[in-house]
């Protein structure tokens, strides 16, 4: 697919931070910069949510990388609700201060999508990968591998951005997604796959190995 273009400040940022900005600088302009210097931090706070950096692909053929900055909330075998099989998940909650552009964890093909309309209880607890708002995109490898990935809506999170298509081929940390603001992304991996993070740990999209394919 087109690689996204990586302006630095991603493209669903743009209206946010121009009405911050606008109503910063008009408060600055009529009553000078006391009353201004909340709306400037809300601008600069925008402009930190909304960054999306150019990251390194690790080389590995088999690597999983992470889909999304934040920390690893859970890694342990469940039971995969998309596509019915006994699955490893491993979970990255994203915060408000983290950049949340959603970059694709393997190479692959889509073969489903879905969206599931829900609540938006704290994307930490680990019923909000059943319970919220999310969007689902499962991917199979060249391998034959497949693997799910799933955007979840948190607790102020009120929009889940998918661009993956059915039958669309997406390379590693190719960018499909964005979600606002603060929520996390489920991985479920073959069972066969061998966890590379632990709980508590920080990791970063795209750089991140978060498991590594058989």
């Amino acid at each position: 697919m087109k690689k996204y273009p990586h302006p630095i400040i991603a493209r669903e940022g743009w209206p946010f931070i121009a009405l911050a900005l606008a109503v910063a600088a008009g408060l600055h302009a009529y009553a000078g910069f006391g009353p201004a210097a909340f709306p400037w931090l809300i601008v600069l706070f925008m402009v930190q949510f909304f960054r999306d950096p150019q990251r390194t692909i690790p080389e590995d053929p088999r690597a999983v990388i992470s889909p999304a900055d934040g920390r690893i909330v859970s890694v342990e075998r469940v039971r995969d609700p998309y596509l019915e099989r006994d699955a490893l998940k491993i979970s990255v909650f994203m915060n408000v201060f983290n950049a949340h552009s959603n970059r694709i964890p393997v190479d692959g093909t889509v073969t489903k999508t879905l969206y599931f309309p829900g609540k938006f209880v704290n994307a930490e607890l680990s019923k909000a990968s059943t319970d919220n708002e999310r969007a689902v995109t499962c991917l199979r490898t060249a391998d034959g591998h497949d693997v799910t990935c799933v955007q979840v809506a948190g607790l102020i999170a009120r929009r889940i951005l998918c661009y993956a298509k059915e039958g669309q081929m997406f390379a590693r940390g190719d960018r499909f997604g964005f979600i606002r603001f603060g929520s996390r992304v489920d991985v479920y991996l073959p069972l066969t796959a061998a966890p590379r993070v632990s709980v508590g740990d920080k990791v970063y999209a795209t750089e991140t190995v978060i498991a590594a394919l058989p």
